[in-house]
């Protein structure tokens, strides 16, 4: 007996229990004899409400679809329940379906039925069965809720946590989103419709098995394709599925970078070769600059000593600067080789990043993949051009720069100064004292008197603009000439004399008398005049080194030369006492 029947009868034998009944019963009573009439005749586990029946589309209204489930009126279901929204919806009337009855009767005696609700038991069936057997199951992520995604199962909903999407934290999921893939079933309450999903199980699994396969064939030479997983200091982690590898930041490109992140970002797919590869701890070393041709192959051809190029800075250290002469060949400038006049700059201070310079090469070791390059040397030596234009003996005019303990620097252009020693600021005056006279900013003129460009090095003098006062006085005087001098001072140790008032000389104390006694210094007075003989001559510092002593030695052997010798029984004292009158008698 069908439904529609076993409902006809319940009724008919309830209308004859009632007519034929002799006492009055309350409405209510009447109620519960009608269900238990029911239920006898139906069954209690008969009704419909809650339950999954299959349906025939009859027709399609603007709002519904009207389906024939065999019962005893016909069921709508909402159109929007066959295809998402904005999409038409993919039903048509012949079409069977099933259905989940929500109200087997509702207040216009329709039957309301959900395709929505039916699909969604239609897939916790087959989810629990995928729980059951440990299985993945097939879904997608639609929407972002708090603490993770919700993911639709073929029509039951199921929360997928953050933490589970992937194996490495995700920045952006939306590539993830709207795909069908694959999950695990971590938990399941149907009783309060729970379901908890993991990527991430998924993923690991799958990357064990390739790990597995991955290493079993792992080769040094191989070149794989692999996705970039995380970058730090010293190079980038790389994805090889399954397996990870690390890729040095020396090894990444053959041009000079600073950090990897100049090449590289997290997920860039890369395709690396295998450098090294430890099976003991199952350590890859990665390279993708192998995969390119080597630029220091004949780099010692291409960029000979002495030659120019341009090259751009790409970066600037303490010691110096490297040029990127090409790309993967830099040359490294060191500070001594960035300027004749700039000894004690940074490097940052000549040169700034990315600037195009013209450098000459110096020295190629391709060994070393080392190439060393001057920047100063593809401009003029300003010591070199200084001596081509002006010869020694040439007059300059200049600003007192500096003002040292010995002498003064004087501008001779932007970059270079030359030095006039103390000694050379004045033929009269003692270096101090002549210092005493210029000021720093004091513009003065100078006669070049050397040059040296391999020290950098120019003297100038001051004093050499007039005549030497002396010069006459030291052509005439000779090594062991006798002259006239006048004391200027008196010290401990001996006395200064000048001769002619112009040229300096000294007499040590030994240097005094003949007689040891009379060896005394304090026995000369300030402007005295005494006859020295000439021990020395030094013609470049003007002074003369004199004795006494000497000469009076000198006139005794020339006394006995001409009046005799104490051989002949002439004393020394007649001797000299008849040279001195002679010489008395001469004057």
């Amino acid at each position: 007996m069908d439904i529609r029947s076993a409902i006809g009868t319940g009724v008919r034998e309830y209308r004859i229990y009632m007519a034929s009944a002799t006492q009055t019963h309350t409405t209510e009573r009447a109620h519960e004899d009608f269900a238990a009439l029911l239920d006898e005749t139906l069954g209690r586990d008969t009704g419909f409400d809650g339950s999954v029946v299959t349906g025939r589309v009859v027709r399609l209204t603007d709002e519904f679809a009207i389906v024939d489930v065999g019962l005893k009126s016909e069921g709508r279901v909402s159109l929007k329940e066959f295809g998402p929204a904005g999409v038409a919806p993919d039903v048509k009337p012949g079409d069977v379906v099933e259905l989940y009855v929500e109200r087997y009767e509702d207040r216009d005696g329709s039957i309301v039925l959900s395709r929505e609700k039916a699909r969604r038991e239609e897939a916790w069936t087959a989810l629990e069965r995928a729980f059951g057997n440990n299985q993945r199951v097939n879904g997608t992520i639609y929407g972002r809720v708090k603490g993770g995604f919700t993911v639709d199962l073929g029509g039951a909903m199921a929360f997928l946590p953050g933490s589970q999407v992937d194996i490495r934290p995700v920045r952006d999921v939306g590539p993830l989103m709207g795909h069908p893939q694959p999950f695990q079933i971590l938990k399941m309450d149907r009783a309060r419709g729970n379901i908890v999903v993991s990527r991430r199980a998924v993923l690991e699994e799958t990357r064990a098995e390739q790990r597995s396969e991955l290493i079993q064939g792992l080769k040094e030479g191989m070149i794989l394709d692999g996705v970039v997983k995380n970058i730090t200091d010293y190079g980038a982690f790389v994805d090889l599925g399954g397996v990870d590898g690390l890729l040095h930041v020396t090894d990444i490109a053959w041009k000079r970078i600073n950090h990897p992140s100049e090449a590289l970002q997290i997920g860039q797919p890369v395709r690396v070769q295998v450098i090294r590869f430890n099976s003991d701890t199952q350590r890859i070393s990665l390279g993708m600059k192998q995969l390119e041709a080597d630029p220091w192959e004949n780099v010692a051809i291409k960029y000979p000593a002495g030659a120019r190029f341009t090259g751009r800075v790409t970066n600037i250290t303490d010691y110096g600067a490297f040029v990127e002469l090409e790309p993967g060949v830099e040359g490294l400038v060191h500070v001594s080789e960035m300027s004749w006049t700039k000894k004690n700059v940074h490097p940052g201070k000549i040169v700034a990043t990315s600037q195009e310079v013209d450098v000459m090469v110096l020295d190629v070791d391709s060994s070393k993949r080392r190439i060393s390059l001057g920047l100063k040397q593809v401009q003029r030596n300003p010591w070199e051009q200084f001596e081509e234009e002006h010869k020694v003996g040439s007059i300059i005019e200049g600003e007192i720069r500096n003002i040292t303990e010995f002498g003064l620097f004087v501008g001779l252009s932007a970059d270079i100064d030359g030095m006039v020693h103390m000694s050379d600021l004045s033929w009269d005056e003692a270096g101090e004292a002549a210092m005493a006279h210029y000021e720093k900013g004091q513009v003065v003129k100078a006669k070049v008197l050397d040059v040296d460009p391999e020290k950098e090095r120019i003297s100038l003098g001051i004093k050499q603009l007039q005549e030497d006062p002396a010069a006459d006085t030291l052509s005439r005087v000779q090594k062991g000439a006798v002259v006239t001098c006048v004391v200027t001072a008196v010290q401990s140790n001996g006395i200064e004399v000048k001769v002619d008032d112009v040229l300096q000389g000294f007499i040590r104390r030994a240097e005094l008398a003949r007689d040891k006694a009379e060896q005394r210094p304090e026995r000369f007075a300030v402007g005295e005049k005494v006859d020295a003989k000439v021990v020395s001559v030094d013609r470049a510092s003007r002074k003369l080194a004199l004795t006494i002593r000497g000469r009076e030695v000198e006139e005794d052997k020339a006394a006995i030369n001409e009046y005799g010798s104490s051989d002949s029984g002439a004393s020394l004292g007649d001797i000299l006492g008849a040279a001195i009158r002679r010489r008395n008698t001469d004057a």
